[in-house]
């Protein structure tokens, strides 16, 4: 979710993007990690999704001194055409990719990127971060959150909420349901992910680190939700780093009855677990991708951190409507660009200080990791069950396999008419 004071930078940025296009790159064969392959091998992938953003990483690498992300440049076929370059440090050991808004540019980039031979990323930690809506009852304007869970809400049917029935909560319900709140019967497979969640305690160490950005006109903007009481206490509150989970919608939603009615499905499609404090537009999307190239060995999806920054209140202060609060300028964009870089930093470097005794063969997961459908082994701790028997995908018979298309296009009831 972008805060849309944004947008008058984002259009200077693609004239800048536009101009940056024929800019000097690496060729392939001058990329060199130790041998003579040619091939990257970083330490750290840092995921962002606009300009801004991937402009605070660079800002706080620099400042950080551990790195510079625009040492190297590196052309990959498949990525955006705003964004077609990687970036790297001058020793290789981070990079950054922009994989542009939305959940189909991020799917398409991630993908471009995890298949590319320019790249090893079978050790690579991905730091998937950008900024967010924050729910005010768990963070606030510039707050930053480390998800466990990242939910595809609105991947549902959707009545429109004057046309709903008398007893809906909300006009949004699971597919193969006949009301809201209950979990899905019919799945796509992209509903729910769930990372790390030791590796998110170690980020969560270094994050809390940073020195957090603030301002005074963030600070009149959250004030704003006092009124509201305990309920919204932690929207009062300067920037911190907290523990919750991430919606994803390529809707850009506002308003306290669709923020509730998504909080209510991170809940039932999480079995009670996650906690939905952020909204964004592409994390489902790139934790599918790597889903995807963790079953084919490309990558480790033991190895991924989600980070969010609140750039915008999900749902108004007490007396403000939903739409003023959408048009309202609630000064929370630049907190939050700046906070992801600063808090990210402390990540990327707590992993490149710790990489020979801790990171390089990588903290052991103690939670379920993967997608509701089991593909990466194991049994989820969310939805239906393994749909592998806990084999995971790459190791399942061909029968199962075919059982897991079926599934995956058809519940208890047909979701398309077909």
């Amino acid at each position: 979710m972008r805060h849309l004071s944004c947008w008058a930078t984002v259009a200077l940025q693609l004239l800048y993007h536009v101009g940056q296009a024929t800019a000097a790159t690496v060729p392939h064969h001058r990329n060199h990690t130790g041998g003579n392959t040619g091939i990257i091998a970083p330490k750290v992938f840092i995921i962002s999704m606009f300009t801004p953003e991937s402009e605070a990483w660079k800002t706080s690498m620099v400042e950080s001194g551990t790195g510079n992300l625009s040492d190297i440049k590196i052309d990959v076929p498949g990525l955006s055409m705003l964004y077609p370059q990687v970036l790297c440090t001058a020793d290789k050991s981070v990079c950054q990719v922009t994989a542009g808004e939305s959940e189909i540019n991020a799917a398409a980039s991630t993908m471009a990127l995890v298949l590319s031979d320019k790249f090893d990323l079978s050790q690579t930690y991905f730091v998937v971060g950008g900024i967010a809506g924050v729910n005010p009852k768990y963070s606030t304007l510039g707050g930053v959150a480390l998800s466990r869970y990242v939910i595809q809400v609105a991947l549902q049917y959707e009545l429109d909420a004057r046309e709903k029935p008398d007893n809906f909560s909300t006009g949004y319900f699971a597919y193969g349901t006949k009301g809201p709140n209950e979990y899905p019967t019919t799945s796509y497979g992209t509903e729910v992910f769930e990372v790390n969640d030791a590796l998110r305690d170690a980020a969560y160490g270094f994050a809390q680190k940073a020195k957090l950005a603030d301002s005074a006109a963030a600070a009149e903007y959250r004030a704003k939700y006092k009124e509201a009481g305990l309920v919204y206490v932690a929207a009062t509150e300067g920037p911190s780093v907290v523990k919750c989970d991430t919606a994803t919608s390529d809707v850009y939603y506002s308003g306290t009855l669709l923020s509730e009615a998504f909080e209510t499905v991170s809940k039932v499609w999480t079995n009670g677990t996650g906690e939905y404090c952020m909204s964004a537009q592409e994390d489902n999307a790139v934790l599918e991708v790597l889903v995807r190239g963790a079953i084919q060995g490309l990558v480790d999806f033991g190895r991924v951190v989600v980070m969010r920054t609140g750039s915008d209140f999900d749902r108004p202060p007490p007396n403000v409507t939903a739409y003023q609060h959408l048009m309202a300028d609630q000064n929370g964009f630049a907190t939050a660009c700046a906070n992801l870089g600063k808090a990210g930093v402390e990540i990327v470097r707590g992993i490149l200080q710790g990489w020979e005794h801790t990171f390089q063969k990588g903290i052991k997961p103690t939670n379920y990791i993967g997608d509701i459908f089991g593909s990466l082994g194991g049994q989820p701790d969310f939805g239906p069950g393994s749909q592998t028997n806990g084999t995971g995908y790459a190791a399942a018979p061909v029968q199962a396999r075919a059982q897991m298309r079926t599934r995956g296009s058809r519940g208890a009831s047909v979701v398309r008419r077909i």
